[in-house]
């Protein structure tokens, strides 16, 4: 079988975890240019693989298996990387854990609408998440780096970080509830059939 050019830009997003983690440790100016940079990279190609598949037909069930884990792991992974070293804390840290109490809880819904051959498609509020999701961790990665360069008054690059991951944590909320309520009627229809 072909391996298709989206499935390798998938592979590569998994790739790019361990280094994205090494250079989140680097001191100074590489510790915040690199990982963001690693991040927006990881994101870009999140977009990109899914369009590339859909425009030359190259969409496949190791791109459908293997994209959502690919997304899951870097996401995870950062907003780890950002409760450990403190840029997000405290009550902050509510946002963080709705975000991938949802991305749990959305894979096991999906794996279990899969067995009843039932999809369930990306609405345009939970694009419009995710994209506010990326982008709130980019900012709060860049660090230091990112209040220097995004300083509006009191407003610098991680109080707005923190801002849209709250949110993107509420629409996480939203589009999650309307996933789930979509999942238990489902479920509920299957059992009345018994």
């Amino acid at each position: 079988m072909r391996f298709k050019f989206p499935n390798y830009l998938t592979i590569g997003r998994i790739i790019i975890v361990p280094i994205f983690v090494f250079t989140f440790y680097l001191p100074g100016l590489y510790g915040d240019i690199l990982p963001f940079a690693l991040f927006v990279i990881a994101s870009f190609t999140d977009f990109l693989d899914g369009l590339l598949a859909r425009m030359y037909k190259e969409e496949s069930k190791l791109g459908e298996l293997l994209d959502p884990i690919a997304d899951k792991i870097i996401v995870a992974t950062a907003l780890l990387l950002l409760v450990m070293d403190q840029t997000i804390k405290n009550y902050e840290v509510i946002a963080a854990i709705i975000i991938l109490t949802r991305e749990v809880l959305i894979s096991g819904l999906r794996e279990f609408l899969a067995k009843g051959k039932i999809k369930l498609p990306v609405s345009n509020l939970a694009k419009l998440k995710t994209f506010l999701q990326m982008f709130s961790i980019s900012l709060l990665l860049l660090g230091d780096t990112g209040n220097k360069i995004l300083n509006f008054q009191d407003y610098n690059a991680q109080t707005i970080g923190i801002i849209l991951l709250w949110l993107s944590a509420f629409l996480t909320l939203y589009t999650g509830y309307d996933y789930l309520r979509k999942g238990i009627d489902h479920a509920i229809s299957e059992d009345s059939k018994d």
